[in-house]
C-alpha cells in the first residue's frame, strides 16, 4: 500500500506540469523504477525538457542537463584533467555525466562521437577517462530529448545506444482541452521550479527492489519468448530482437504491473509497454509501409496470447478471492486476468 500511494503521488505532480499527457508520464515513471535510461522523441515545442526537468526533480536526483550540439566534444560530458600549478599535478574535473540523473537536451544534434561517449556510462554506470575508471552516482539514469530524424541539424543515434534506453516515448499534441488550459495558464517551466522531490534515495531503491521482485510465471515468460521469436522471424523486421532488449522488456512489464498494483506480470502489462520498449529497437521490412510502432503492434496480434489452463478456465470470472495456486500464465496465487482485460486499454494490444 505504502508503495501505492507514492507511486500516485509521483504521478499526480507530474500531471499537474504536463497536462493531458498521463499514459506518456506513466510511461516515464515505469521506466525509471525499471532503472532504464529513457528517451523522449518529438518535434520541439511539446514538453519533451520541461518533462524531463520534472522527473528529475520528483525523483528527489541530482541533476544536471547538457544542451548537445554540434560542436560538444566527448571530454565536455565526461571531464578533463587539468594541471594546476599550486599542486603540481594534474587535477580530473568532473562532467556533467557524474550525477544522477544526466538531461541530455536534443542529443542526436551532437556528433556519433560525442553521442558515444555515453554508451560505457549508460550500460556500465562508469566512464573512463585518461587510462582511469571512474564510477558513476547511483542510482544513474540518462534522460534525453531527441528531434525527428528528418530535421535539419540531427545525427542518428547508433543502434547499439538506442538499445541502451529502456523506452523511447513520444509525447504528441495535445487535445484541445488541454491546450486550452496551457494557452490560458502560465509558463508550465515555472511550475517544475516549484516542484518538491517526494522520493528520497532510499525510497527509491526499495521501489526498484518491488519491481524486481514482481512474479512472472513460465507462460507469461513463453508469451515474451514468442514475441522476441517473431522479431527474428525476417517478417517484420530486419532484424530482431538481442537478449539485453527482451530482459528490457520484462523489467519494463514488473514496473507496469507494480503501478497498476499488482504483484504479478499480466499479458496486458507486457502489451502496454510493448512499442515504447522494443519499436525504437527495430526496423520494419522494406514493404512494411509502416512506422516501427504500428509493425510492433501488427507483429503483437499475430502472436497467440497466453490462456488459462483448463482447470483455471471458468465459465465466469473467478471472484476476487478465489485462489489459482496451480498457476495459469497470469500469477501464482491470483486470478487470471481475463484477454481483453487491460491493465492501460488506452495502450493494450487488441485482438480482431
Amino acid at each position: 500500500m505504502h508503495a501505492q500511494l507514492k507511486i500516485k503521488s509521483l504521478l499526480d505532480q507530474l500531471n499537474t506540469v504536463i497536462v493531458g499527457k498521463s499514459v506518456q508520464v506513466q510511461d516515464c515513471v515505469a521506466c525509471l523504477l525499471a532503472g532504464g535510461h529513457l528517451l523522449i522523441e518529438d518535434v520541439p515545442g511539446v514538453g519533451k525538457t520541461t518533462l524531463a526537468h520534472a522527473l528529475a526533480r520528483t525523483f528527489g536526483l541530482q541533476f544536471s542537463r547538457v544542451q548537445f550540439t554540434a560542436d560538444l566534444m566527448p571530454s565536455d560530458l565526461t571531464g578533463v584533467s587539468v594541471y594546476e600549478r599550486g599542486k603540481e599535478s594534474f587535477v580530473f574535473h568532473p562532467g556533467p555525466v557524474f550525477a544522477q540523473v544526466l538531461l541530455a537536451d536534443e542529443i542526436n544534434r551532437a556528433s556519433p562521437k560525442t553521442q558515444s561517449a555515453l554508451l560505457e556510462a549508460m550500460e556500465e554506470k562508469q566512464v573512463s577517462v585518461e587510462g582511469e575508471t571512474r564510477a558513476l552516482p547511483h542510482p544513474f539514469f540518462v534522460i534525453a530529448t531527441q528531434n525527428p530524424h528528418d530535421q535539419l541539424g540531427t545525427f542518428a543515434l547508433p543502434e547499439s545506444q538506442l538499445d541502451r534506453f529502456l523506452m523511447r516515448i513520444s509525447i504528441g499534441y495535445p487535445d484541445r482541452a488541454a491546450e486550452r488550459l496551457l494557452l490560458a495558464g502560465g509558463d508550465r517551466r515555472d511550475l517544475v521550479d516549484s516542484l518538491l522531490p517526494l522520493l528520497s534515495q532510499d525510497e527509491l531503491a526499495q521501489l526498484q527492489r518491488q519491481v524486481l521482485a514482481v512474479h512472472t510465471a513460465e507462460p507469461l515468460l513463453n508469451y515474451v519468448q514468442d514475441l522476441i521469436a517473431a522479431t527474428r522471424t525476417g517478417r517484420w523486421f530486419l532484424q530482431g530482437l538481442s537478449p539485453r532488449a527482451g530482459i528490457a522488456l520484462v523489467r519494463a512489464a514488473k514496473a507496469q504491473a507494480l503501478i497498476s498494483g499488482r504483484d504479478y506480470v499480466a499479458p496486458d502489462d507486457v502489451q502496454a509497454v510493448l512499442p515504447q520498449t522494443i519499436a525504437h529497437r527495430l526496423v520494419p521490412v522494406g514493404d512494411a509501409r509502416r512506422g516501427a510502432v504500428e509493425q510492433v503492434r501488427a507483429m503483437a496480434d499475430s502472436v497467440p496470447l497466453p490462456l488459462p489452463c483448463k482447470p483455471c478456465r471458468p465459465p465466469l470470472p473467478p471472484h476476487p478471492s478465489q485462489r489459482l495456486d496451480q498457476g495459469c500464465g497470469y500469477g501464482s496465487g491470483h486470478a487470471p486476468v481475463a484477454p481483453g482485460t487491460a491493465a492501460r486499454p488506452d495502450r493494450a494490444v487488441r485482438r480482431p
